[in-house]
């Protein structure tokens, strides 16, 4: 039964290739949200992102200390989700199977959204309540031609900011007067990770692997390369240092040993040639993506929504307006929405007015089957 005067207590956490970001929520009210930095010189040290856990763990801790927070009694805790097999998009109860499946990365998903589910899991054992994992970075609804490769058998997958990419669209939609599922966006999340997407009726049928370090380099992550390039320059690179430069010392960070773009951007303000040369670099290959995602819509692009940390720089969304704009209106949200995003998925569930899915324990697309 719906009891819409009753108060539920939400935990959300939400770790990111650069930060952890924790919110407390009483019903739709944020009590408190604090997002704490992580430079990549720092992450590095860990040997993977699994033996990050308790460094992270610490974060938590002291978030509930600095804000008196007893999460005696919490009705529910919601850990970002990644490193499963690929879901449909939608909200799930986090159980032992999905721990486990995110800890072995069975998805593929090499990526710090993977401890969201694990952080969610230790604070439950102490604490109980019920655990939720929300549109994951593994969904996947690509349509079948943006699946395919030159090499037989091998499938382009889903790894992106799912969460607040659909979040974005859905408010951009109702800003219009219109439904999600009857728009056609490009949105692209920019931040220490960077993805663009193509939604086409309420549906994410294209996208770059972001976290497989597909389409533009990031503050972290070294982006699309040829592999004739991969073969020349790192042949004598192990798979974990190579999974690394995909997701913590690529990009920014190997340029300048900082993924800490208020520093870079200041360097670049400062009028430093090689920041400036590399900063908008990252903007162009944006671009250029942004661009290829207008084909698979064929032109009929009812917005290109911009969002994430790094459109707290306004030359960010100046060279797309630029270089984009005559394709569709350009509109910016600075920030993103996953708190709230996650937060109200759990608040619909604890009220009955959505049902949360059992995680399948297999990926949501098998191959092809004629």
């Amino acid at each position: 039964m719906n009891d819409s005067k009753k108060i539920y207590r939400i935990l959300v956490i939400n770790p990111g290739s650069t930060s952890t970001k924790l919110s407390m929520f009483e019903n739709e009210k944020n009590l408190f949200t604090t997002d704490v930095f992580h430079d990549s010189s720092v992450l590095k040290n860990f040997p993977t992102i699994n033996d990050q856990l308790d460094y992270r763990m610490e974060v938590v801790r002291n978030f509930l200390k600095d804000n008196h927070i007893d999460l005696t009694g919490v009705d529910a805790i919601v850990g970002r989700g990644g490193g499963c097999y690929s879901v449909s998009s939608g909200i799930y109860c986090i159980d032992d199977r999905l721990v486990q499946d995110t800890r072995e990365v069975k998805g593929g998903l090499y990526h710090a959204s993977m401890l969201g589910v694990q952080m969610a899991n230790e604070l439950h054992k102490i604490y109980g309540g019920a655990m939720f994992m929300m549109d994951p970075p593994v969904v996947d609804e690509l349509c079948d031609l943006a699946r395919i490769t030159g090499v037989k058998g091998v499938y382009r997958r889903t790894a992106c900011h799912a969460l607040n990419l659909k979040e974005t669209a859905r408010r951009h939609a109702a800003s219009m007067g219109k439904r999600y599922e009857d728009c056609n966006f490009i949105v692209c999340h920019i931040d220490g990770g960077i993805t663009i997407t193509a939604h086409q009726k309420g549906k994410m049928i294209d996208a770059n692997d972001g976290g497989g370090g597909e389409g533009p380099f990031t503050p972290t992550r070294m982006g699309s390369m040829a592999v004739t390039d991969l073969i020349r320059n790192f042949s004598d690179k192990s798979p974990e240092e190579m999974r690394s430069l995909c997701s913590q010392t690529g990009g920014l960070s190997s340029h300048f040993g900082t993924s800490n773009s208020d520093t870079i951007h200041k360097m670049v303000e400062d009028g430093d040639p090689e920041a400036t040369r590399v900063w908008n670099a990252m903007i162009y290959q944006v671009i250029k993506w942004i661009g290829s995602m207008s084909t698979v819509l064929k032109g009929k692009v009812d917005g290109i929504l911009l969002t994430g940390g790094l459109l707290r720089f306004n030359d960010v969304a100046d060279q797309i307006r630029e270089s984009c704009e005559w394709i569709a209106p350009v509109s910016v949200y600075p920030g993103e929405f996953e708190q709230e995003a996650m937060a109200f998925g759990a608040l619909r569930v604890l009220r009955g007015e959505e049902k949360a899915r059992t995680y399948p324990g297999k990926p949501v697309w098998t191959g092809f089957h004629d």
